[in-house]
Order: C-alpha cells, then sequence, then structure tokens
C-alpha cells in the first residue's frame, strides 16, 4: 500500500519524526520523545502536523437545516465566526464520526457556507454518508483542503509565539472562534489569507491553521525557530487522553450513542428538527442507558491498554478503549465502558494487565483539566 504523504512530510523527517502508517498516511508518531513533547504542549508550545485529516465545504440555500439531520447538536446556536463540536449519526443513534462545524456565513457574494473538519480515517464514508443525504438539496459539498496544510499549534503559550510570528494580536478570537487572517510577516502575499481558529485537542488553549503548502512549510519553519516543540501522533494521544477527549474507533464508534460516551452535551432533544437516531436516543433519555463510559486510575505499576478487561467481583464487565501513562498525572489512567451501576465515582474495579489484576478506581472526567484564562 502506497501511502499519502502530507505537504509537511520533509519538515517532519528533518526534524528526526519516527514515521508510521496511519489512516492511510505516512506521519509522524514522536520526533524528540513522547515525554518531551507532551510536556512541550503542557507547559509551552507543540506543533502537530494535522493535513491527513478531511476539511469539507458546505454550500448553498441554508446548509445548517440540511445538516441537521445528520447531527443531534443545535446547528443554529452558532453563527458566523463560531464553531461547534458534534457528531454525525446513523439510524441507532450511533455515532459514524466526531467533528467540529465552523459556520463561514455568506461571503464575498456566495451562499451560506459551513467548513467541517473530519477524522483521516472516516474521510472517504463520510463523504459518500454527506452526500447521499445532500442528494434532494441545493447543498454541494467540495474538498476543501486540497494540497493545503493543516497545523495545530497547542499549548499555553500557542498564542503568544503565533502572535510573534505574525505580528497580529489574536486575542480577539474566543474558544471554537475562527476568522482568517494574513501571514505577510513570514512571506505569504496579501491575498492569500489564512484560515484559523481555536479549537484543540490536547486539554491546552490553540490554534489550527488552514493554510497553503508554501505557507505552512513556512509556518512550521518559523515557529520551530521560536523554539515551538514538533509532536507525533504519541503525544496527541497522551495528550487527548488525560483530557478525556474521544478516539474515534476506540472510545466511539457506530454502535456506541453519544448518551453511553458521555457527550449528552451534544444531544439537543429540546430543538424540533428531526435527526438520524432521535428516537433511540429520547427513548435512552428517558428509560437510561445501560453502559457507559468511564476513567479509571489504575493503582500499582500496571498500563492498561485497549482491549485489557476490566472485571468486578471475579466477572467480566468490560474493556478498557484507550489507556496509557499520564507524564502529567504521573500515574496510569484509562478509558472504559462498564454497566451503568458500577460507573460510579470512587467504585473500585480491576483490570487485567498481561495475566494479572490492578486495582482501579472509577474516576470523574477529565483526568486533566487547565484552568482557562483565555
Amino acid at each position: 500500500m502506497i501511502l499519502k504523504q502530507t505537504p509537511l512530510n520533509n519538515q517532519c523527517l528533518q526534524a528526526g519524526g519516527r514515521m508510521v502508517p496511519f489512516a492511510g498516511w505516512e506521519m509522524p508518531v514522536q520526533f524528540a520523545g513522547l515525554i518531551n513533547e507532551h510536556q512541550a504542549v503542557r507547559q509551552f508550545a507543540g506543533i502537530f502536523d494535522i493535513s491527513h485529516m478531511g476539511v469539507f465545504l458546505l454550500e448553498g440555500n441554508n446548509p445548517k437545516d440540511i445538516l441537521q439531520s445528520l447531527v443531534p447538536s443545535d446547528l443554529h446556536r452558532i453563527g458566523p465566526g463560531e464553531a461547534c463540536y458534534t457528531v454525525l449519526l446513523n439510524e441507532n443513534g450511533g455515532i459514524i464520526d466526531d467533528l467540529i462545524i465552523y459556520d463561514l456565513g455568506a461571503r464575498n457574494g456566495n451562499p451560506a457556507q459551513l467548513l467541517l473538519v473530519v477524522n483521516a480515517a472516516c474521510t472517504d464514508s463520510d463523504l459518500t454518508w454527506i452526500r447521499k443525504h445532500l442528494e434532494s438539496s441545493n447543498i454541494s459539498i467540495t474538498d476543501a483542503k486540497d494540497d493545503k496544510c493543516l497545523i495545530a499549534l497547542q499549548g499555553p503559550k500557542a498564542q503568544e509565539v503565533l502572535e510573534k510570528v505574525s505580528g497580529q494580536s489574536l486575542s480577539k478570537i474566543p474558544r471554537f472562534g475562527h476568522c482568517e487572517i494574513e501571514l505577510t510577516s513570514i512571506g505569504l502575499d496579501v491575498n492569500s489569507p489564512i484560515f484559523i481558529s481555536r479549537t484543540g485537542y490536547t486539554g491546552e488553549d490553540g490554534f489550527e491553521l488552514l493554510i497553503s503548502s508554501k505557507g505552512g512549510n513556512l509556518l512550521w519553519s518559523k515557529l520551530t525557530e521560536i523554539g515551538v516543540t514538533p509532536c507525533g501522533l504519541g503525544a496527541r494521544d497522551t495528550l487527548r487522553l488525560e483530557a478525556a477527549m474521544h478516539l474515534y474507533g476506540n472510545e466511539i464508534n457506530s454502535s456506541t450513542t453519544p448518551l453511553e460516551a458521555g457527550l449528552g452535551w451534544l444531544v439537543h432533544l429540546e430543538m424540533p428538527a428531526q435527526f438520524l437516531g432521535r428516537k433511540v436516543l429520547e427513548r435512552q433519555a428517558q428509560e437510561g442507558i445501560k453502559h457507559r463510559l468511564i476513567g479509571l486510575k489504575i493503582q500499582g505499576r500496571g498500563i492498561a491498554r485497549q482491549g485489557h478487561l476490566v472485571i468486578h467481583k471475579d466477572k467480566k464487565i468490560g474493556e478498557i478503549t484507550s489507556g496509557t501513562w499520564s507524564p502529567t498525572l504521573q500515574e496510569a489512567i484509562a478509558l472504559a465502558y462498564v454497566p451503568t451501576e458500577a460507573s460510579k465515582p470512587g467504585n473500585l474495579l480491576e483490570v487485567e494487565v498481561r495475566g494479572k489484576r490492578h486495582s482501579a478506581e472509577v474516576v470523574k472526567l477529565p483526568f486533566y483539566r487547565r484552568k482557562k484564562d483565555y
């Protein structure tokens, strides 16, 4: 299988990136080392190549009304310059993918536009799914990434270093806000605005930039020159797990509903709009759910990994979906699905690691939460 390469592939190789296959792409799993990269994001700033992710543009009259039939979140709660995290659902309320939707409004005489950023492994299937449900509408959906770079800059100093490179203030971009900026300071043409958003997948402040291949390479070089640490998939995973952020294929899939996955805040049953899976979610909201996603802190020296058994009173009650050693907390943490009656924080369960059982305490999520000062 020939792996696809992002426009930043050479930058990653030159920075010492150890490349691995990921969702059909050649991606860096680490550079100087996972712990170093993880701590850089928690304490200063790290830069990630996320150009493998899918980026779609929906355009037409009232694209929110059409897309609303596929997601449980009220899309009319956001306006131009705002964004929301949500999930695509199937008829059974199962999660096809999680995504971020950006409201671009109607710009430059064009119809209303929405920008969607989806997981790399789900890009093709998401595109097929959405197009299937757009067939009878006047809404078009196109690839908005083409050969562009998608870069994530994360960490408590992310704003400071990006302002230093760009020469402009970014303080007016709120959490889950977005806009266009110019980066003439790094040699880009004034007529090449850069899409920038303030979301993230690490539990820290940060920005994402959709930028031309040339611009992305220039920006990567400028940021690393002033001390921003290149980070790979390994650190991205430990960071998101500390923040209890879901990974598609682990915590969420087409058989899990948002309510089971602890994403009930995405489900707006009070809105009148109909969407796929609504009846299932209404029933779960009324009757309760049989199992749910929980956080576990593992006692002792065992590190739980995906697929390891969760045990209570000598009976298997679930499996780990993600687990790691937390560099920030200095202890082993994990996520798992268990029966609702076993999910109360403070409960003691066991996790089987390499044939040995380790005590595990159910804890409130997230494991790590930074003080928000933006």
